[in-house]
C-alpha cells in the first residue's frame, strides 16, 4: 500500500562517467547536476516500486531541485527520498543529497504511476 512516509535511499560515486565535463553540462570535474537529479529520480522510484502492483512502474513528470555545492571526483554522494503526498496516481516526494561533507541538493520531485506496457507501447507508437 502507497502512503506517505516511504523512504528511499541511493549512493553514487563522483567519477568521469557523472561529471560536468563529461555529461556536458560545465566544463569541471564535478558531480554534473543532471547526474545528481538522475541519483534523485532513482532513489525516489526505487523506493516504491516494491508497493506497486505489477506490471506497474513510475515516470517523472517535474522536478523543483536545487544543486547547492559541488562534490569533486573521487567522493560519495547519497540521496535520501520521502514520500510525501500521494493523490491518485500522483505521487510527490522530498529528495535531498549529501556528499562526504554536508547537502549539495534537494527539492521536490513528482512521479505518476503508470502501467509499463501501455506506456511503452504509446511511446513506440510515436515513431511509426
Amino acid at each position: 500500500m502507497l502512503e506517505a512516509g516511504i523512504q528511499g535511499v541511493c549512493e553514487l560515486q563522483v567519477d568521469d562517467t557523472n561529471s560536468a565535463k563529461t555529461m556536458g553540462s560545465g566544463a569541471l570535474d564535478v558531480l554534473a547536476t543532471p547526474a545528481m537529479i538522475a541519483l534523485m529520480e532513482k532513489t525516489a522510484w526505487t523506493s516504491v516500486q516494491p508497493y506497486l502492483d505489477e506490471g506497474c512502474g513510475t515516470v517523472g513528470t517535474l522536478l523543483n531541485v536545487t544543486h547547492d555545492a559541488p562534490t569533486p571526483l573521487g567522493m560519495t554522494v547519497r540521496c535520501e527520498s520521502e514520500l510525501i503526498e500521494v493523490k491518485g496516481r500522483k505521487l510527490v516526494f522530498s529528495v535531498t543529497a549529501y556528499d562526504e561533507v554536508g547537502k549539495i541538493g534537494g527539492g521536490t520531485h513528482e512521479r505518476f504511476i503508470i502501467q509499463n506496457d501501455k506506456f511503452q507501447s504509446k511511446a513506440n507508437s510515436k515513431g511509426k
